[in-house]
């Protein structure tokens, strides 16, 4: 028996071995993060375009550490993956990334819908002597702020980081477990005047991962985290919901969900990225260095900016997408709700005042204080984080665990029985290592 078998495996591997990979294409996406109708039209439509069939095998994952170690460490083949944009620095540092090539033939290029500013950002990412734009492409994009309570939290304490120092909300904050996306938020924050006097620019800050700067934000983070109710990954939105906090440092995604999602209770939630600086986020297609259906890889990522896909992505997981096109602004445009706001850093010059979600699309002046996310000093960043979390078992991070324990049954049953409706989001979880 054990003869049989051990024929068997090495039947199945000689056999994987010489597996034709032309006809198959390799998904690895985060959860919740696509369309999946969208998957079985790309067969049909790869095939109008070229002729070939193909099929997909679509797999998802959850921390951008799982999708990078699969493919560094164990060389799978996956021929697309969505990495975050710190995530791309690093694969293009360690040779992970091939370039994606944009002649399609008669297929037009959709690829050149991606927002100039989108183009811009990636252009910021650090290549170690490669553009990004031409081993990645922008899928969405988001920005880090604050959700809070306005019948508790005065609204305009909220353009400023310092809302988090105020005693007045002990033990009704909540602060997001992602150390890179606090650190560099606040490091921005923290170095406005010098920025606003031309001293130091956003993109070099973004960048500093130094002993000075890592101490600076540490004495910031430890000067309020008595006042923390606990960190969370995931659960803060909801708690939001459920007035169990004021405040949750979040993203952008989050905080749509959490607004939605009171609304149908009759709580008021808002949503604000301090005046002071943030950062925006980004994640985008790439194809890894073992991918074996290459020609299929760069089709989808293409596929994936037509317009109106972009728009059924943003319908279903309540993201917003890289693609710029007028056929987006024109769908998200809405007079009646909206005030408008100046957002032709997207959208062009047209777009200086259009009444559009201010959640998913900042005001202009908002993203000019923006930095972005690197791959720096990741080490010394982890340890200074685990320096802060360590001592703050306060009896509030208790009485919060003791809240959520109690209602996550009902959570369940919620998120089950629930229907999806159309702005439906699930935070994908970007933490790092």
């Amino acid at each position: 028996m054990k003869k049989i078998l051990l024929a068997a495996v090495m039947a199945m591997t000689l056999w994987g071995c010489a597996e034709d990979r032309s006809s198959i294409l390799k998904v690895y996406n985060w959860a919740d993060y696509i369309d999946e109708d969208l998957l079985d039209e790309f067969e049909k439509w790869y095939f109008e375009q070229t002729g070939e069939t193909v099929e997909i095998i679509y797999q998802t994952f959850d921390i951008n550490e799982t999708m990078l170690s699969k493919i560094e460490l164990g060389h799978e083949d996956y021929d697309v993956v969505c990495p975050s944009e710190y995530i791309i620095e690093r694969m293009l540092m360690n040779d992970l990334l091939l370039p994606i090539d944009r002649d399609f033939g008669e297929t037009p290029d959709y690829i050149g819908n991606v927002s100039p500013y989108i183009i811009e950002k990636f252009n910021q990412i650090e290549g170690h002597g490669k553009n990004a734009n031409d081993y990645s492409v922008g899928y969405m994009w988001g920005t880090v702020g604050i959700i809070y309570n306005p019948l508790f939290v005065n609204p305009e304490e909220v353009h400023d980081w310092a809302v988090l120092q105020n005693p007045e909300y002990k033990g009704k904050i909540l602060m997001k477990d992602a150390f890179r996306d606090v650190y560099t938020s606040l490091l921005i924050a923290l170095n406005k005047d010098e920025i606003d006097a031309g001293i130091k620019d956003i993109k070099t800050v973004s960048f500093d991962a130094s002993a000075e700067s890592i101490a600076m934000v540490e004495d910031y983070l430890n000067s309020f985290k008595e006042s923390l109710a606990g960190w969370e990954a995931d659960f803060g939105k909801e708690q939001m919901t459920k007035g169990l906090a004021w405040i949750n440092l979040s993203w952008s995604g989050d905080a749509q969900w959490a607004i939605d999602e009171a609304a149908e209770i009759g709580v008021e939630l808002e949503y604000s990225v301090p005046m002071t600086g943030s950062i925006v986020w980004f994640d985008g297609w790439v194809i890894p260095k073992y991918a074996k259906n290459i020609n299929a890889a760069r089709y989808f990522i293409n596929f994936m900016c037509k317009p109106e896909n972009a728009l059924r992505n943003m319908d279903v997981i309540g993201y917003v997408s890289t693609i710029g096109s007028p056929e987006i602004l024109e769908s998200m445009t809405d007079e009646e709700e909206y005030e408008p706001i100046d957002v032709s850093y997207f959208f062009g010059e047209e777009a200086d005042s259009v009444a559009i979600n201010p959640i998913l699309y900042p005001d202009k002046s908002i993203i000019k204080r923006c930095g972005m996310m690197h791959d720096t000093g990741t080490e010394d960043l982890l340890k200074m984080w685990s320096r802060v979390k360590g001592s703050n078992a306060s009896v509030w991070t208790y009485i919060l665990i003791v809240l959520v324990l109690g209602g996550l049954i009902l959570a369940v049953i919620y998120k089950y029985t629930k229907k999806t409706y159309r702005k439906k989001i699930r935070h994908h979880h970007r933490k790092s290592n």
